[in-house]
């Protein structure tokens, strides 16, 4: 059994990498940015472009134990297989990291814990820092 997970991840090795800091539109491209700010998402995680892999069909690996090089803070990233062995793409319609970028981009934002999330906070955290910093004032 080990030279069988051995060698999936020596394939897996092979797989190309994605950092959410790619994805992050509150990020410079000095940052680690890689594509359009106006394409980005804010904050995106691993788990988020995992699902959106699932979704686009494309085979992909979370490593929550690797760090970004550039800022040791932001953990984890995804590898994602874009290639069979004998060089033809996995999807027909995303051939490149860059095209497979923008596609998860796009999905993010959409992504199910995203939406559910964001609602709920939004006017629990707005009604309570509304009332903190009144409470602040009348003191």
């Amino acid at each position: 059994m080990d030279s069988g997970s051995g060698e999936l991840r020596s394939s897996i090795k092979k797989w190309n990498i994605i950092y959410p800091v790619y994805l992050n539109s509150k990020k410079t491209v000095a940052e680690g940015r890689r594509i359009a700010a106006g394409k980005a998402c804010p904050d995106p995680t691993c788990v988020e472009i995992a699902d959106c892999c699932s979704y686009l069909k494309i085979p992909h690996a979370i490593e929550l134990d690797k760090a970004y090089p550039r800022d040791f803070f932001q953990v984890g990233r995804v590898r994602v297989q874009l290639k069979k062995e004998d060089g033809s793409a996995i999807n027909p319609a995303i051939k490149t990291k860059k095209q497979l970028l923008i596609q998860i981009a796009e999905l993010v934002p959409k992504h199910h814990g995203r939406t559910k999330k964001q609602e709920p906070a939004a006017s629990s955290a707005a009604g309570t820092s509304k009332g903190g910093k009144s409470g602040k004032k009348k003191k």
